[in-house]
């Protein structure tokens, strides 16, 4: 199997190796942005999560060449819990700590708010509607801690009609520069800093004489940071030793073993199989788009190292990018021992090949028709269609590791055919001369040494610096403790996992999750029956879908079970001070569960997120939405905020992972989570009319001087709005029922109503350099934060009706865009 070299390249992500199957994410990530399964190679800049994601079958969101990121999780679905790592533990801290800390935010906010009466008393921002509300103030030191941060936050200086996310997060982004380092900071950014600290504290807790999986992960850790050396010491020696067992690389003398016959079958079985590495394409094992209960092999197009086709394609506009990349690569191969005019000769025209198959790769946007994207073959079929390998002895060569036989009969699922066709054109131009034969060479070897160059010494390491600067605007360097951090929990996740919850959790979240998903749930269905396009048949199926939307939050509970956990992990090796050979052993036990599903019916309670994980997704062939411990927290949840705050900003997550059930690609899944066409063709005309305007509209929307492409990102649009829109109303309903915590927060003029619109837009300040903007435009399905909020509220007249904006004003158009 093969990880994809189109890695998906969130802010602080630079090109990275993405191994196998966490492929699903990316290459089906262009389609449908499912969860990754295994970890990508990470460089020592953090890489914050993908914020909010459609998982796909198997595995799915975050970025790990690292087992499927997790399946194989042995026990069901979770009863996670969280304690709300709000406030710093508030609850932990003794009576004298609480006095004097709520002391200290009251003087704090004391300041503020002077500042805020002095900065209002020269400007007069669009007035609030009247506030009629329950003024039950709230001096709680969470109420206090919220209200200053809230403040802090603001840009009252702004008219909120005029642009809510500069009025909602300007104070933030004044006061929150991006740290020297980074290409993007924000909430996110800060919640893993502080999820970080806490696992480095509970991985200093572990006995590692006790061999299973938490000392294996605490093992793995050690041997990351390398306090004795031993990386440094080894240099390129161990990635020399896997090139040399690949038969040797022409630029590398050293390496060359004996002269032998070219074969690119067994050059490719060798890389994406026996390594679990980057090559010409993807696959994988993962569940069936049409019987989510069984799984299937999947191929897809793949083989690009940077992260777009257009970096490739549209020189001029990338040549800072390309010369980047080919001086990047040439450090790489002159730190193994090649000459560097040659090497910089040999790499350039790695680069024309990978152009080649730029060439040949379907943009993302393309591929947002899962129906479309369903081409199902049996190998005996395929090998007609793609000749320029041996199919049958492909697989076979991987399926040895699980004694597994796929004969000619077996069926197979392609969501890219016409990339394989034109794949064995491009390879027959390739391999005429030895020229092309070496240049073919060169590429796998060149995928080989991207993946594994960053467990190697620090020049190795820091060889990508460059081409970080040229993709995201900065180097990208971070504290060595905690990269590793980032790498043990893409590792072994699941027993970090079981680290961070004993440390910051209990039942409360979990309980109250659940409350605001059902009430979430029953303002969409709610709205639902309201919608005039939809005819009642396919009105009623979707009520049964939303129905049928299964939910787990915080962490699977086998993980505070030893044994299970110890057993989900028992197949992995991992030793002291063996850095490099244990991300090798890892890609192997990866591939090999990976492989053991393809005959095991669909785990539907697995988890295909770590519980530290600051994100949540959903997945299609489950019907299912995940909200991990790692978002449990402010500013998203506390369980002593006003709800109008949770809802505003957890509740929004939730709201959109929902919503993902019925955005253009969800909708074409049903209850059960197979691809099926349960739609009157009249409804989906109308659908399509309404995403329709949401594309046109995020397609006006501008960064950097260049235009969103609101195809790209329509999914995570709909949803973003659709989100909005649920949790909103679940919130006013919730009022009405229990007007208990709508109390007021010191210091602020607003309604709830209006802190609810605040705290949604609050989540998303941030800041980003402008080549990070650039890539998230060019590469992400996810509209930069600023138009996370600005789309979704001047859709929403209830925004307007409670910020008084005037009907024209840029927050309340004349003509919105809705679909649900």
């Amino acid at each position: 199997m093969s990880n994809i070299p189109t890695p998906e390249v969130t802010p602080d992500t630079p090109p990275v190796e993405i191994n196998k199957f966490n492929w699903l994410k990316h290459a089906k990530n262009a389609r449908r942005n499912p969860f990754v399964q295994a970890r990508p190679t990470l460089t020592r800049e953090s890489s914050s999560s993908e914020l909010f994601s459609r998982e796909n079958s198997s595995a799915d969101l975050f970025q790990n060449s690292r087992l499927n990121l997790f399946e194989s999780a042995p026990k069901p679905e979770s009863t996670s819990y969280s304690k709300g790592l709000t406030f710093a533990a508030w609850h932990q801290r003794t009576k004298l700590e609480k006095v004097l800390l709520v002391t200290c935010c009251a003087l704090m906010l004391m300041v503020v708010l002077t500042t805020t009466l002095l900065v209002s008393l020269e400007t007069t921002p669009t007035e609030p509607a009247e506030n009629t509300e329950d003024h039950t103030l709230c001096l709680s030191g969470t109420c206090i801690y919220t209200a200053s941060e809230v403040i802090k936050g603001l840009d009252e200086t702004i008219n909120p009609c005029e642009d809510f996310y500069e009025f909602a997060c300007g104070g933030w982004i004044k006061n929150n520069p991006i740290p020297e380092g980074k290409s993007n900071w924000g909430i996110f950014s800060q919640i893993e800093l502080q999820n970080q600290l806490i696992i480095k504290t509970a991985m200093g807790k572990v006995d590692t004489s006790d061999g299973g999986a938490e000392a294996k992960a605490r093992v793995y850790y050690d041997a990351c940071v390398d306090t004795n050396e031993t990386i440094e010491k080894l240099g390129e020696k161990p990635l020399i030793g896997i090139i040399k067992r690949l038969g040797g690389w022409h630029i590398l003398p050293n390496t060359l073993v004996k002269t032998q016959k070219w074969d690119l079958q067994k050059l490719l079985q060798d890389v994406q199989n026996k390594y679990n590495l980057g090559g010409l394409f993807n696959w994988a094992v993962t569940e069936d788009d049409r019987n989510s209960t069984k799984h299937v092999i999947v191929l897809d197009q793949g083989g690009l190292n940077l992260p777009t086709r257009d970096n490739y394609l549209n020189k001029t506009a990338h040549k800072k990018v390309l010369d980047a990349y080919l001086d990047y690569m040439t450090r790489i191969t002159v730190l193994l021992g090649a000459n560097k005019t040659d090497a910089r000769a040999q790499m350039s025209k790695v680069i024309q090949f990978e152009t080649e198959l730029a060439n040949i790769t379907t943009p993302s946007e393309d591929r947002r028709d899962e129906e479309g994207l369903y081409n199902p073959y049996t190998i005996r079929q395929w090998q007609k269609e793609a000749p320029f390998l041996n199919w049958s002895m492909f697989f076979n060569d991987a399926f040895k590791l699980v004694n597994r036989t796929i004969y000619d009969d077996e069926r197979i699922v392609v969501y890219a055919p016409e990339y394989f066709r034109n794949l064995t054109r491009v390879l027959r131009k390739f391999s005429k001369s030895e020229e092309d034969q070496r240049t073919l060479t060169s590429y796998m070897m060149w995928q080989v040494s991207r993946s594994l160059s960053s467990y190697l010494s620090k020049p190795f390491r820091d060889a990508s610096k460059i081409l970080r600067k040229a993709l995201l605007g900065s180097e990208g360097t971070e504290e060595s403790w905690r990269y590793c951090v980032t790498d043990t929990n893409n590792a072994i996740g699941f027993a970090v996992g079981a680290m961070f919850v004993r440390e910051v959790f209990h039942v409360a979240a979990k309980v109250e999750g659940e409350i605001m998903i059902d009430n979430i749930r029953a303002a969409f269905k709610k709205n639902l029956k309201k919608l005039d396009w939809m005819d009642s048949e396919t009105r009623d199926a979707a009520q049964s879908k939303a129905d049928a939307i299964t939910d787990m939050i915080g962490f699977p509970d086998y993980i505070l079970d030893k044994g299970e956990l110890d057993k989900q992990y028992e197949d992995l090796v991992v030793k002291p001070n063996e850095y490099f050979e244990n991300n090798i052993a890892f890609n192997t036990y990866s591939l090999k569960h990976d492989l053991q599903k393809l005959d095991l019916p669909v785990n539907k309670t697995y988890w295909g997120m770590t519980p530290s994980t600051v994100n949540a997704y959903y997945t299609p062939t489950k019907n299912q939405i995940v909200f991990p411990a790692g978002i449990l927290q402010a500013p998203f949840y506390d369980e002593n905020n006003p709800k109008c705050v949770n809802y505003g900003a957890m509740g929004v997550v939730m709201g959109h992972e929902l919503t993902h059930a019925f955005d253009d690609q969800g909708r074409e899944y049903d209850r059960f989570g197979n691809l099926n066409q349960w739609w009157n063709n009249k409804t989906i005309a109308q659908f399509k009319n309404r995403a329709t305007c949401i594309q046109r509209q995020y397609s006006t929307y501008h960064a950097e001087g260049q235009h969103l492409n609101g195809k790209q990102t329509l999914g995570e649009n709909i949803a973003d709005n659709g989100g909005l829109k649920a949790s909103y109303h679940a919130y006013l309903e919730y009022s009405k029922r229990d007007a208990s915590q709508n109390y007021t927060l010191p210091g602020l003029k607003y309604t709830h109503r209006q802190l609810f619109f605040i705290s949604f837009a609050q989540v998303w300040c941030s800041a980003m350099t402008k080549e990070s903007t650039k890539m998230q435009i060019e590469k992400d399905d996810h509209t930069v934060a600023k138009y996370r909020v600005i789309g979704p509220i001047s859709n929403l007249p209830e925004f307007s009706k409670e910020f008084n904006c005037p009907l024209g004003s840029p927050m309340n158009p004349k003509y919105k865009c809705e679909v649900w």
